[in-house]
């Protein structure tokens, strides 16, 4: 009897991880690409070659030592992307300051969480996010900011936080100005910036990302320079990125994404970083792409999808594009057929991670077939291993539906200052479990059908809203859908599906269902169809299911029954 092939793979390479500090890293960058353009923020009008931006990152290292920082000291960032941000990104990494990545859309008490959470000791904030403040919300928290003559902070609500830097241009009383701590660094704390970058060690943690806590607080994910830069490092490989390449990055550098696969990914390649906007606009990175001459785009599906729906997207010329990365969310088979064809983005790939794991641990390649690109994620990534688990823990043969468990230099240290909430992910063998459900063929390419959470039960039947999702994309009016599950007195729970339609489109509720019921056995058409005008999003681009599900349970007088 031959035994079945285990849903277990690992990631061979030729290519050794680096070995080496970020700060080690990037110097080595500036020193190797040091008249290539580095960064170029088209909304600020910014561009900087690596030494230029070398340059700037060695001043603000140099002024946050002066401040009074010191290595493992936590600062944070407050800001949508621009190129202050990267800057102080690749100043505290090369300081071995911990930098605490803030989403923007943080409010007074999301701030003052997390803040105290890892006893910030300097804040960067911008001006303005959306309709946010940054400065208002802040002094709501810390009036003393107000105060503060010799910019120096003692605020009561945040006893760490000793130091506000404004990316301003105007001078205010208890705030550093971001320009302000440009100024040319002396060869004496040049000297002493170099001494700690060669001190620090990759195994150290440099960097805190937040969990979006759909319920309870968020989590701070503590990852080091190890995880992160051999992530973007491979992210980087499996697109092939060089010094030629020029990535338009508009996903929120808060994020992963950003930060990690945009970044990171750039600079371990001497490749171009373009931001085309502070928060992502569909005209703004259309205008990027083609002004730049960009050679890879990054998003999530709905960034793509408002990409390809805008209505001046044929009067741009996108044909220096070749590849980029669709993540952040399931990929549905239209998109990104869509983006194969429309983009010009024949070696796009997709990536499956999460925060925990820095965040990528599989990943299509660009020569993969188009069906295997559209269909899966992809294969494990270089140097980690995955597995696929049942609920015992053990596991399960190849086409099996499971959890997927990752291994490796890419899985965090754990949550700051939450050992309960770590061995609840990472268990004794080190494998951090995701969530996620997960089924690996026999060639080891991986599907996700779902969160463990997101799966809907109906009548004792596991329901995949991702697989109901990627169908209903094929209907010619759909140009957006989440699948939900809502409480039912008689079958525990029925599926909700909520739909955005193209411009201009129009169909009924009845035609949704009655397309579903041609299609798909009849226990996968969703009982409720609703159509909206756009979801509740995340600040990196996700619907949040959470809060169309609160939604629809008080539209349809639903609740689940008492236990």
């Amino acid at each position: 009897m031959t035994q079945q092939r285990l849903s277990y793979a690992y990631g061979a390479s030729n290519q050794p991880l680096l070995g080496m500090t970020i700060g080690a890293k990037f110097d080595q960058a500036c020193e190797q690409y040091a008249e290539r353009d580095a960064v170029i923020s088209v909304h600020q009008n910014v561009r900087l070659s690596y030494k230029q931006l070398q340059d700037q990152v060695n001043a603000f290292a140099c002024s946050l030592l002066e401040l009074g920082l010191e290595k493992g000291d936590r600062i944070a960032i407050w800001s949508p992307n621009c190129v202050e941000w990267t800057i102080t990104q690749f100043a505290a990494f090369k300081a071995g300051i911990i930098l605490v990545n803030l989403n923007p859309a943080y409010k007074s008490s999301e701030l003052e969480y997390v803040l105290n959470k890892v006893s910030c000791k300097a804040l960067v904030i911008a001006a303005q996010f959306k309709t946010s403040n940054y400065q208002e919300i802040l002094t709501k928290i810390a009036p003393e900011v107000t105060q503060s003559i010799d910019k120096n902070l003692s605020a009561k609500r945040l006893p760490h936080l000793k130091h506000i830097i404004k990316i301003d241009s105007e001078s205010q009383v208890g705030i550093h100005r971001f320009a302000d701590l440009l100024s040319e660094p002396t060869t004496v704390q040049l000297e002493q910036l170099n001494a700690i970058v060669a001190d620090l060690q990759f195994d150290e943690t440099i960097n805190i990302q937040f969990t979006s806590g759909t319920t309870g607080n968020p989590k701070g994910t503590m990852l080091t320079h190890n995880n992160i830069l051999n992530n973007g490092y491979f992210v980087g490989e499996a697109i092939h990125l060089s010094p030629q390449d020029r990535v338009c990055i508009s996903v929120p550098l808060f994020h992963c994404f950003g930060m990690v696969m945009g970044n990171l990914a750039c600079i371990t390649h001497g490749s171009t970083m373009v931001y085309p906007s502070a928060v992502f606009n569909p005209l703004d990175t259309l205008t990027a792409i083609e002004q730049e001459k960009c050679t890879a785009a990054y998003g999530v599906p709905t960034m793509f999808i408002a990409v390809l729906e805008h209505e001046k997207f044929d009067t741009f010329d996108l044909s220096s594009l070749r590849t980029g990365i669709m993540a952040g969310s399931p990929c549905p088979r239209e998109i990104m057929q869509r983006v194969i064809d429309r983009m010009h983005m024949t070696e796009i790939t997709i990536c499956y991670g999460m925060t925990e794991t820095a965040p990528v641990s599989v990943q299509s390649s660009t020569t993969d077939s188009v069906e295997n690109r559209v269909g899966t994620v992809g294969q494990v990534h270089p140097h980690l291993e995955i597995k696929i688990v049942d609920e015992n823990g053990k596991v399960v043969p190849r086409g099996k539906l499971g959890e997927l468990c990752v291994r490796g230099y890419s899985v965090m240290l754990g949550y700051w200052e939450d050992h309960d909430k770590t061995h609840e992910v990472i268990d004794v063998a080190k494998w951090m479990h995701t969530g996620d459900i997960a089924e690996m063929d026999d060639a080891g390419f991986v599907k996700i059908k779902g969160r463990i959470k997101d799966v809907v039960i109906r009548g004792g039947e596991n329901l995949f809203p991702k697989e109901i999702e990627d169908f209903l994309y094929t209907h010619p009016d759909i140009s957006d859908v989440q699948v939900i599950g809502l409480p039912d007195p008689r079958y525990g729970e029925e599926l909700c599906a909520c739909i955005i339609l193209h411009e201009h489109h129009q169909t009924s509720e009845q035609a949704i269902r009655e397309y579903c019921a041609e299609h798909i056995s009849h226990n996968k058409v969703p009982r409720y169809v609703r159509f909206f005008n756009e979801f509740p999003m995340t600040a990196s681009g996700k619907a949040q299911k959470f809060k169309l599900q609160e939604f629809m349970c008080e539209e349809l007088n639903l609740a689940p029954d008492p236990v």
